[in-house]
């Protein structure tokens, strides 16, 4: 019987300066049992370095994919509730990435750093690549925070951020986003989740709400710039689109938006320079089929490069936290 190889931070290969690829081999076993032999070295070396990319599993199908993931973690995996993008649901609480136009850029983010609560761990499976781009880059958020001039970061971390979101045809309507068509669900939710919402008499909804700029991570300590002020504000958008929907709609009316919590203007400017923190922090790689990524969902960002061709990457997530 072959001794079981053992993995460090010293296995893994550097992208763009950061501590990332894990390059397996697994001798004729089948990811999910290859998985399961190694899940506490993995652990330790995610909790470690928070992001890892693992290369040459061979995981043909999304219910694999799902089973692995639970396998690797202990944990079922989480729905995708409270939706901001819209996606494909499969088998398992797996879902195909945000299906945006492959033009499109997806700016940096921590997957519902826009809620009250968020998975911990989210995993990310390569199934088909695309023929050119595609990348998903992550960054640190801990650089990030870091980063932040001081009194740009002070500013937020005194005020918190409120999240606006009218829902209509232009974006995900609330039955997508709530996955109900039940307003009473929908109410119970967000009693739940300190979501404030108001339902018009033409079946609109719109929710608010407020959660910090800044979060400390549970297990390391660190403080971290976790939220999506600069992906909801109308800033983000092209300055086109940003013309023709105030042509359309009062900035109240917007399907999203972000202000400080006391209900005033965030800076645009402020928001310019947290994105180009990212983007100048950012590292990619290009997928191959079969790719495995691991993310602390807190410590790291991830996003989207456009791309030609088709492209399939599988989401799940996992081990549930709440602020």
């Amino acid at each position: 019987m072959s001794e079981i190889k053992s993995f460090s931070q010293n296995d893994l290969q550097l992208i763009d300066g950061l501590q990332l690829l894990l390059q397996v081999d697994t001798e004729g076993q089948r990811a999910l049992q290859w998985i399961q032999t190694h899940k506490d070295a993995i652990n330790r070396m995610l909790q470690a370095n928070g992001a890892l990319l693992i290369r040459g599993l061979n995981l043909p199908s999304s219910n694999q994919f799902g089973q692995l993931l639970m396998s690797l973690f202990g944990e079922s995996l989480i729905r995708y509730e409270y939706r901001s993008t819209p996606r494909t649901e499969l088998r398992g609480n797996v879902y195909t990435a945000t299906e945006y136009h492959a033009d499109q850029t997806i700016p940096q983010h921590s997957e519902n750093a826009y809620a009250n609560s968020w998975a911990m761990r989210i995993g990310f499976l390569c199934t088909k690549p695309a023929t050119s781009g595609g990348a998903t880059p992550v960054a640190d958020n801990r650089i990030i925070y870091q980063k932040i001039p001081a009194e740009i970061r002070e500013e937020f971390a005194r005020k918190g951020i409120m999240y606006v979101r009218n829902y209509s045809n232009i974006d995900l309507p609330w039955q997508e986003v709530f996955q109900t068509s039940d307003r009473h669900q929908v109410a119970q939710y967000c009693e739940q989740n300190r979501i404030d919402c108001q339902w018009s008499d033409d079946d609109t909804l719109r929710t608010t709400q407020i959660n910090p700029a800044i979060q400390i991570h549970p297990l390391t300590g660190e403080k971290l710039w976790f939220n999506q002020a600069h992906l909801y504000h109308i800033s983000n958008l092209s300055p086109d689109i940003q013309r023709s929907l105030l042509s359309l709609m009062p900035v109240d009316k917007l399907p999203k938006n972000t202000y400080f919590a006391d209900g005033s203007a965030i800076d645009p400017a402020y928001l310019a320079i947290i994105r180009q923190l990212y983007i100048d922090h950012k590292v990619a790689f290009p997928w191959q089929k079969h790719d495995l990524l691991l993310l602390d969902n807190m410590l790291f960002t991830h996003g989207r490069e456009p791309y030609t061709g088709e492209r399939q990457v599988l989401v799940g997530m996992t081990t549930p936290f709440s602020c």
